[in-house]
């Protein structure tokens, strides 16, 4: 196997025993992705640059602690990214380092259905349970999840209260959840 052919989590893999060219690859991969979602928080493609070197760097220090069971490689990059956007934004900059994977805030609430509903899912399947939400909730998720807007920015745009747009994304998930995986409550269900 080549890297060039590997995973994403098989890079994070290599990545864990301290191979360069791993997080070459994943870079090359993801940079420009990475660097859209950093860009659409911040509004900066300078500072959007700073954020994703930074996001970058942080996953190749914890690429050892990822957990495959837990989401996606790029999933989890993307989260890291946008967590760091969103630091800046709020003026906290890089002064607190990720020391642990771990410690990101991966699933902002606790009833949040995305990594569930990406796991099991492939981007045509999205694009269709996506079409059968209201418009408003499609449009919450879309600019929430795929364009890297925070929640308070999408409320502005929308011209609506910041609850509308969190209620928005939590009925619209659940509803995801249940087009992509009809039996998940129920599998929830039995699990607990």
């Amino acid at each position: 196997m080549t890297l060039e052919s590997a995973t994403d989590e098989e890079l994070l893999k290599a990545m864990g025993a301290q191979d360069v060219s791993a997080l070459e690859v994943l870079f090359d991969r993801h940079h420009r992705v990475a660097l859209a979602v950093a860009n659409r928080v911040l509004r900066d493609p300078g500072r959007a640059e700073d954020v994703v070197q930074e996001a970058f760097l942080a996953v190749w220090r914890d690429a050892a602690s990822f957990d495959r069971r837990r989401g996606r490689a790029r999933s989890w990059l993307l989260t890291v990214v946008r967590h760091r956007a969103i630091d800046v934004t709020r003026g906290r900059g890089y002064s607190t380092p990720v020391t642990s994977l771990e410690e990101l805030p991966v699933h902002p609430q606790a009833e949040d259905a995305w990594p569930e509903v990406s796991r099991n899912i492939d981007a045509e399947q999205l694009r269709k349970a996506l079409q059968e939400l209201p418009d408003e909730q499609r449009q919450a998720i879309t600019e929430a999840y795929l364009d890297g807007y925070t929640n308070r920015e999408i409320a502005e745009r929308a011209n609506v209260a910041l609850g509308t747009i969190k209620g928005r994304i939590r009925l619209g998930m659940n509803k995801l959840r249940q087009i992509v995986i009809p039996d998940a409550d129920r599998v929830a269900e039995e699990t607990d």
